[in-house]
């Protein structure tokens, strides 16, 4: 059975052959480990799939939860038209700091909004604004906050508005209804969820790669 030092390996492979080097987005890396942030960012490859999705869309409007360093902000950010807009939600002030700083040297801050606070709140206040709706969301926080951030995300969403939800099958433990761990008990309640929200088109797909055994689900928000 593949290990994972072989599913590394293959990563390589595909990022060298199909993700060209760019300095821009090895700064974002190495500037948000330099500033001691979890490297729990996407994989290059995973990234460029953000960025694919967001093109295929067609999204004028992205949301993000979860922003971290900056690094998927800036795979989607590329993505928009001149005129787009992306909204991005970070609860640690700090992480915020080093986004900032990041999206600074990409050339994207023109592109984008951070807000800061747990999200929920932030979430909770964007709906309350009137913002939205998105044309593609993308979740990735804290698990145990996925049942409530599709809530809100249904709130900013509208026929076609595409969302993706990041680490949903946690190194398989997903399939365990007595798992006991928060993360996974967040995600399994979020996908019961979308499984029986009649508005939402879904499924999701199991990945292995440089970041270990995970997975993501992706759905559509219909009439």
């Amino acid at each position: 059975m593949p290990s994972q030092d072989r599913w590394a390996e293959v990563d390589d492979y595909l990022t060298g052959l199909l993700v060209p080097e760019d300095p821009v987005l090895d700064h974002v890396l190495s500037a948000s480990a330099a500033a001691g942030l979890p490297p729990i960012n996407v994989a290059p490859n995973q990234g460029k799939l953000l960025h694919l999705l967001a093109v295929i869309t067609r999204a004028h409007t992205i949301l993000e939860v979860g922003t971290l360093g900056g690094y998927s902000t800036v795979w989607l950010g590329r993505a928009l038209p001149e005129h787009g807009r992306l909204v991005t939600l970070e609860g640690d002030p700090r992480h915020a700091e080093v986004a900032r700083s990041n999206l600074e040297a990409a050339g994207l801050l023109g592109k984008v909004d951070i807000h800061i606070g747990p999200a929920q709140q932030t979430m909770a206040q964007l709906v309350t604004a009137g913002m939205g709706p998105f044309d593609l969301i993308f979740l990735d926080a804290d698990k145990q906050g996925y049942p409530a951030y599709l809530d809100y995300s249904l709130s900013l969403s509208r026929p076609g508005t595409v969302l993706i939800a990041d680490n949903v099958v946690r190194g398989g433990r997903v399939a365990d209804p007595d798992s006991g761990d928060g993360a996974v008990e967040g995600v399994r309640s979020f996908l019961e969820l979308v499984a029986d929200e009649p508005r939402l088109s879904a499924t999701a797909v199991q990945t292995v790669g440089a970041k270990g055994y995970d997975g993501f689900a992706l759905a559509v928000v219909g009439s």
